[in-house]
């Protein structure tokens, strides 16, 4: 039988791993990671800040620019990490490109009393976006609101919006839980009590409300919140596999401030060797054709045992 989580025994997360997985991924280090790469799955390093979120914004660039009016396209992209969010609206802005026939799909929203937050919900995904991007860009230029696609409780509208357009690259960060949007691990109950989820179960997971794992609470009451875990909704509604299997390529952005250095080792290694576990729901991209993680060099940091 496999252990009990460390962090909540009630839910299934990378703690249930088999420690010799854990421990090969502790021992990795950081000029270990581009070997990790294989066909299907790319590792860039970024030296400085400024390359590592120039390089994220210039996907967006790049998605929109293969947009036409007889064949529309976008990107899907998260908020964690936001850094580039400004750059995406300064570098439409200077080279004036025209987003009439682009796309945006959101990843995700928080949902309270059953209903997605207000965007001027302090803590909205969709508000960010719209505050840290869209709203900066020329109105000449502006994407229209109806290529704008945001998760709701409704879901419906967002699934239909997947078949307007190519999604020729899904942005994600990666969070302590080891998910993308807010793809996190399942409770350990009925079925999935004494194992987690198959691969063809999580596989099939479509847009949906979710409960957060309790790692994810405190993962964003710490970066959005100043700690305060009870300001955080403990429900969201988040584009799934399903979705995320309809966007050509994935790119996963590690700037070492959401998740551990022991967390981006065990998810690289893992899509490397292809050991998939629904415990690390990152590990299913090993499933994906095309996935690229990319590292800003000073976050990835040490495994090392040590009181500092």
């Amino acid at each position: 039988m496999r252990p009990l989580s460390k962090i909540a025994p009630g839910w299934w997360d990378y703690t249930t791993l088999d420690r010799a997985i854990l421990h090969e991924a502790s021992r990795l280090k950081a000029e270990d990671l581009p070997g990790l790469a294989r066909d299907g799955f790319a590792v860039r390093i970024y030296n400085t800040a400024k390359e590592f979120y120039l390089a994220e914004a210039m996907e967006y660039i790049n998605a929109w620019r293969q947009a036409t009016e007889n064949q529309p396209a976008g990107i899907c992209g998260p908020i964690g990490p936001t850094r580039q969010l400004p750059l995406v609206a300064r570098l439409v802005n200077e080279m004036e490109l025209d987003l009439r026939h682009c796309h945006f799909w959101g990843m995700d929203e928080w949902v309270v009393n059953g209903k997605e937050v207000s965007r001027k919900h302090p803590l909205s995904f969709a508000g960010a976006d719209l505050a840290l991007c869209f709203q900066r860009i020329h109105p000449d230029l502006r994407m229209p609101a109806e290529n704008m696609h945001f998760p709701k409780v409704d879901i419906k509208e967002y699934i239909r919006s997947w078949q307007k357009a190519r999604c020729i690259i899904m942005q994600g960060g990666q969070g302590e839980v080891k998910h993308w949007a807010f793809n996190d691990p399942p409770r350990r109950e009925g079925k999935y009590k004494d194992e987690p989820p198959p691969m063809e179960d999580y596989l099939r997971l479509g847009t949906r409300v979710v409960d957060l794992h309790p790692l994810t609470l405190v993962q964003n009451a710490r970066s959005s919140a100043g700690g305060m875990i009870h300001e955080i909704p403990h429900q969201a509604v988040t584009m799934g596999p399903v979705e995320t299997w309809q966007a050509e390529k994935v790119s996963i952005w590690h700037p070492g401030t959401d998740d551990s250095p022991f967390g981006i080792r065990l998810t690289t290694f893992m899509i490397s060797r292809k050991i998939i576990d629904t415990a690390v729901p990152m590990s299913l991209l090993a499933c994906h054709p095309d996935v690229q993680f990319n590292f800003l060099r000073r976050g990835i940091g040490s495994c090392e045992l040590a009181i500092r």
